[in-house]
């Protein structure tokens, strides 16, 4: 105890360079542990995108690829799927249900979503968790459109405005369907997910809405004079099938199935077991963030070496002094050691403080601006080991300093020039 109080009336002697030193290794914890927990965070809301799908079904191609587009919205598919082919599956005697899925239009850089009723039925994120409408309902009318969380907030509408969906997937495009416009009938609340970055109308409606165009080129009057009304606007194609079945069990057997459906080429896969796939090309991003706050970690103890040492010499008469009252060349020895200590607890503290200000702060922020949706959780467990690593290589910077005190003498630091 003799020794800790040494120490930390030391530091309060030193309290300017001290207090920098605390800070840049606060704010270095901080940066490692707000990167672990973006990229943990980032890791279970990305496994959570999509839950309760037992499989996705599309034209033959890459189970990533179909993942990408038929969950995220990323990219576009190769081919798209008979209507016949989807009535096939849906009638399966072991598919409890199924949620078809148009993609091809846009409105914003939006993707707009042609689906049915049973997609805010059955789909499920997180832990089976149903899609909720903050405002409004699902579609019911032809020109109706439902709105994600995301869509609504950032480019404003309400319930009740109109919008014109354009044709294609681009951010800007001349090819708009001007001559239907859509109504917001209902505004899903916000799950974190790609669910939030999308617009979502009846499958006949994206059938209406391509009546009068023709190879991608409106055509006024090309599809034929009579009412929509009275038009069988059945799809002909779709993009994919989300599929849920009566058992667990039989899921390796439809995907068999669908896999070696003869009418023409499909690709079932496994929701769960693509999502591991995607991450784990995603793994060399994830191992650079981390190197980075490693090295962040690094710099903040080195310049606690720095300032320690270049301090050393100017307390070379201090250290002479408590020698001569009684101390031991160990006792100074553990003296620097405790500061180290101290300092690297502090920053610890300090940076930890840091972080849970700033996410406190700043979760409706990165939020709306990123989409980044954070909780503001206690620290896990690997986070906590993390701290415990820095806590011990603050330890072994301190050695540093402690054996150079250690091997000053009690004349060498009476006699220092000055």
């Amino acid at each position: 105890m003799l020794l800790f109080r040494i120490a930390a009336k030391s530091l309060l002697n030193r309290r300017t360079s001290v207090v920098l030193t605390i800070i840049s290794i606060a704010v270095s914890v901080a940066l490692l542990l707000g990167v672990e927990k973006v990229r943990d965070q980032a890791k279970q809301s990305f496994a959570n995108t999509i839950s309760g799908t037992d499989l996705i079904v599309g034209a033959r191609s890459g189970s990533v690829q179909l993942l990408l587009y038929s969950v995220f919205r990323i990219g576009d598919a190769s081919n798209n799927i008979t209507w016949q082919s989807y009535q096939d599956i849906a009638g399966h005697s072991r598919v409890a249900w199924t949620i078809p899925i148009s993609l091809g239009d846009s409105h914003r850089g939006y993707r707009v979503v042609g689906t049915n009723t049973d997609y805010f039925k059955h789909y499920k994120y997180g832990r089976k968790q149903p899609l909720v409408f903050t405002e409004g309902q699902q579609f019911s009318a032809l020109h109706d459109v439902v709105l994600g969380a995301e869509v609504a907030a950032k480019l404003g509408y309400q319930m009740g405005d109109e919008l014109v969906v354009a044709h294609g997937t681009g951010n800007a495009s001349f090819a708009k369907h001007e001559d239907q416009p859509f109504k917001v009938s209902g505004i899903l609340a916000p799950t974190g997910t790609p669910v939030d970055r999308a617009l979502y109308v009846s499958l006949e409606a994206i059938e209406a809405i391509h009546v009068d165009w023709q190879s991608g080129t409106y055509l006024p009057g090309s599809g034929g004079t009579e009412p929509l009304e009275a038009r069988d606007l059945q799809p002909q194609a779709i993009t994919a099938i989300m599929v849920g079945l009566k058992s667990k069990v039989a899921t390796f057997q439809l995907q068999r199935a669908v896999n070696n459906y003869r009418k023409e080429p499909l690709l079932a896969i496994l929701p769960g077991v693509a999502l591991q796939e995607l991450w784990g090309m995603l793994n060399v991003a994830e191992n650079a963030m981390l190197v980075i706050s490693a090295c962040v970690v690094f710099s903040g103890l080195f310049g606690m070496l720095t300032v320690l040492l270049s301090g050393l010499n100017e307390r070379r008469r201090e250290m002479a002094i408590l020698r001569s009252v009684g101390a031991r060349p160990a006792h100074i020895y553990c003296l620097l050691v405790m500061e180290t200590c101290l300092l690297t607890v502090l920053g610890i503290l300090l940076g930890t403080g840091l972080l849970f200000l700033a996410l406190a702060a700043g979760l409706n922020f990165l939020e709306t601006e990123f989409g980044l949706y954070l909780q503001l959780t206690w620290l896990s467990l690997h986070e906590l080991g993390l701290l415990g690593i820095i806590f011990i290589a603050g330890l072994c910077t301190g050695l540093i300093p402690g054996y150079r005190a250690y091997r000053y003498s009690l004349a060498d630091g009476m006699t220092i020039r000055i």
